[in-house]
């Protein structure tokens, strides 16, 4: 984090990447000063409305994030920044994408948690656009010309008020993760009973064992004893609001329509109270550790690794082959997960994967034969691409092998 005092004194210059939050109100010229060197620029959690023409002096910008601030329009002005590629401008006011405000080499856009109703047609003729985030706003259609984006990877279209399946986005041929649950076309009355519903008196949280966009996950332990489940149990109490993927809501009745998978996080029980949700889950193994990191700014839309990270090819062909069968079990109930990357999959020593975070899922029983195949389709990239990530770990001295081979043969 910088301050305004540093940037108006000159100890910025040089800077590659500039984050300011001071409730700012009006964007500050001297962040032109910056023009030789600024790349990122982070005005996230600020009081701002609009950017000055002078923006395109920034001729270095590649990234810009504005998110948490008070724009009503996305500003035209970043469509002629002629070497921009990303766009996070999350949780502001916008109603309103003007044509010409999306910058030719657009790679990644997020508009999640807006008041957008409408998108210009101008969004499908940005052929590097690869990530796309827009959850969360009032869009009752999406423009045709989202046909044409030929390398999106990752499409968040959920909690809209699309009435329709949008059919132009179903044959995309990169498309990978796509969450569109809480959208009137996909709208599901479904209230699981697959696990039991409790009070949330009964149990006290103790420590926070982890948290992501839809909720915080906590060991707990019960009040009082009980016979049905384990003494200690994880709990997820969900935020109660849009997320970058969509309805918290929507997350919990896809967890609970899948059922038990023993490579899925075993749900044991349900909170469903006034300003109330949460979902007990069974604990994880204390050996079971993280398989990926995110994506970066750089990677996108693909997993990251710790660097030196190498898994055996006896161990990548017992991951594939879980993977493989939670994918089936997935889409045998009907369930896009959105979200297969392996940041979200827990493995052992022994390569036994635990697979979780079902805040992008969306049920898709109630579509056409035709789209439902086209879901399983996208989501098989997801897998395809799982596959890849795993061999990329694999050492030298195993790529001979023949079982290498043959999960080559099956992302070929």
């Amino acid at each position: 984090m910088h301050t305004l005092a540093q940037l108006k004194s000159g100890e910025l210059a040089g800077i590659t990447r500039l984050k300011i939050a001071e409730n700012l109100t009006s964007f500050p010229m001297e962040i032109l000063t910056l023009a030789d060197s600024l790349e990122i620029l982070d005005l996230t959690d600020n009081q701002l409305n609009s950017l000055p023409d002078e923006l395109t002096q920034l001729t270095k910008l590649k990234i810009i994030f504005a998110s948490n601030n008070r724009f009503e329009t996305l500003p035209q002005v970043l469509g002629e920044c002629e070497n921009l590629e990303m766009i996070g401008f999350k949780a502001n006011k916008i109603n309103y994408v003007p044509e010409d405000s999306l910058p030719p080499k657009l790679r990644w856009l997020i508009l999640t948690d807006n008041e957008l109703e409408a998108l210009p047609s101008s969004l499908g003729e940005r052929p590097k656009l690869q990530k796309l985030a827009l959850a969360g706003n009032r869009l009752t259609s999406l423009p045709q010309s989202m046909s044409q984006l030929h390398n999106l990877q990752l499409l968040r279209i959920s909690a809209n008020q699309l009435t329709e399946c949008p059919e132009q986005l179903l044959d995309l041929p990169q498309l990978a993760w796509f969450a569109f649950a809480g959208n009137p076309f996909c709208q599901c009355d479904l209230h699981s009973q697959t696990v039991p519903e409790i009070a949330s008196q009964s149990y006290t949280l103790k420590e926070v064992l982890g948290q992501g966009a839809s909720g915080v996950i906590s060991k707990a332990v019960w009040n009082e004893s009980q016979d049905a489940f384990p003494n200690e149990v994880a709990v997820k109490v969900f935020k109660g609001e849009i997320t970058s993927d969509g309805y918290p809501e929507d997350e919990l009745q896809a967890c609970l329509k899948l059922g038990y998978h023993p490579n899925l996080v075993k749900s044991l029980a349900q909170v469903n109270e006034p300003n109330y949700l949460a979902l007990i889950m069974e604990l994880i193994p204390a050996h079971y550790r993280n398989l990926g990191l995110p994506p970066c700014l750089d990677s996108c839309t693909r997993d990251t690794f710790t660097p030196g990270f190498t898994l055996t090819i006896a161990q990548i062909e017992k991951i594939v082959a879980e993977m493989s069968d939670v994918f089936e079990h997935l889409h045998n109930n009907q369930v896009c997960h959105g979200d297969l990357y392996a940041h979200n999959t827990l493995f052992d020593e022994q390569a036994n994967i635990i697979f979780g975070d079902f805040g992008a899922a969306s049920m898709y029983h109630m579509l056409t034969k035709p789209q439902q195949d086209k879901i399983k389709q996208i989501e098989h990239r997801a897998l395809v691409h799982f596959i890849d990530d795993m061999l990329s770990l694999c050492p030298p001295e195993d790529r001979h092998s023949d079982a290498y081979q043959a999960l080559k043969q099956r992302i070929a």
